[in-house]
């Protein structure tokens, strides 16, 4: 009597082909020179020093995703940017309390290893821990048959940083008479592609003959990490806010005392032609300041003594400017005219 063989690879696991794409994780993750290293890479766990120069650190940890951006790098077949998109959204958190990006974990979870798919993707994890100037040091590949659909996958990322006790970013540095600075986006970071899929399907707009879209939908996140510390590090900011999904009004309102608000001109707001694009295709100006960063990735919240050497950290293209004050009053949030829409 004949019996049948079942092994993990009939069921649609593939673990060669996991062990062969954790040694590339292990090949390209860069080292810093000069520093004493632990092998982290394919390990139960990944150990790493804490700075010593900290004087009394505190360890801060977040975590994200990039949500359905991954459908757009699916359709466009394009992966190189995303693992980009997958730290920043993190790194971008762990900053506005201050902290310094210390290490890296990634999470993919797909139907099918793919290894030209997840090399491309890990490329831009590693390309996005280079710009945190933070280490990735391990993660989690899941092959899940029957899960996902054919070529879908999902991933998320998971951050720890370190910063000292006198630097933490508290709400009680923020002072009424503050400046709210923006520093530009590059674009439509990771938020708000649920909608931007739907307006695309509805209009039946094909973006792989779309130049514009194609270019535009997959631009990465804009890390904000080495010129935020750099500020952090010479006490010339009192608070700061990484605007995500929820926008200006929701994500500002998280760092703002109760005894103050922020007050935020819409009209000083400098936007960028895919916000205009979307904005003229149907998404009405309430939507799009609660789905999208319409052109402030990041915002400061400094002493206004201090506006012309905190500009002096950036680049022309990122240079902070001014939409805004911190005055006494409830709500926290006030939002003052409409944006121009360039």
């Amino acid at each position: 009597m004949n019996k049948k063989i079942f092994t993990y690879k009939k069921s649609g696991v593939n673990i060669n082909a996991a062990d062969n794409f954790v040694k590339f994780i292990a090949s390209v993750s860069s080292k810093k020179k000069g520093k004493k290293k632990f092998s982290n890479i394919g390990g139960f766990g990944s150990i790493s020093n804490i700075p010593k120069h900290l004087k009394k650190p505190k360890i801060v940890a977040c975590t994200d995703g990039v949500g359905t951006k991954i459908e757009i790098a699916n359709t466009l077949n394009k992966y190189d940017t995303i693992g980009i998109d997958l730290v920043a959204m993190s790194v971008n958190d762990l900053i506005v309390q201050g902290a310094k990006p210390l290490l890296f974990l990634d999470y993919i979870s797909i139907n099918k290893i793919d290894l030209i798919k997840l090399k491309s993707i890990i490329k831009g994890i590693v390309n996005g821990c280079k710009q945190s100037d933070c280490d990735l040091v391990g993660g989690e590949t899941a092959e899940m048959p029957g899960t996902y659909e054919k070529g879908k996958f999902d991933i998320a990322g998971f951050a720890v940083g370190v910063v000292s006790n006198n630097k933490i970013l508290s709400k009680s540095k923020i002072k009424n008479n503050d400046l709210i600075l923006a520093i530009p986006s590059s674009g439509l970071h990771s938020n708000g592609f649920s909608l931007v899929r739907y307006l695309l399907k509805r209009k039946k707009i094909n973006i792989k003959k779309n130049k514009f879209l194609k270019t535009e939908l997959l631009k990465p996140t804009k890390i904000y990490v080495k010129e935020v510390l750099q500020l952090i590090d010479k006490n010339l900011i009192n608070g700061c806010a990484n605007i995500t999904g929820g926008g200006l009004s929701d994500n500002i309102k998280r760092v703002i005392p109760n005894n103050l608000v922020a007050e935020i001109n819409l009209d000083k707001i400098k936007t960028s032609k895919i916000f205009k694009w979307l904005n003229k295709n149907g998404i009405s100006n309430k939507e799009m300041l609660k789905t999208f960063n319409c052109g402030v990735g990041f915002c400061l919240i400094i002493n206004p003594k201090k506006y012309e050497n905190v500009k002096q950290y950036f680049t022309n293209k990122f240079k902070p400017y001014v939409i805004g004050k911190v005055s006494k009053g409830k709500n926290r949030v006030k939002l003052n005219g409409s944006i121009k829409w360039i």
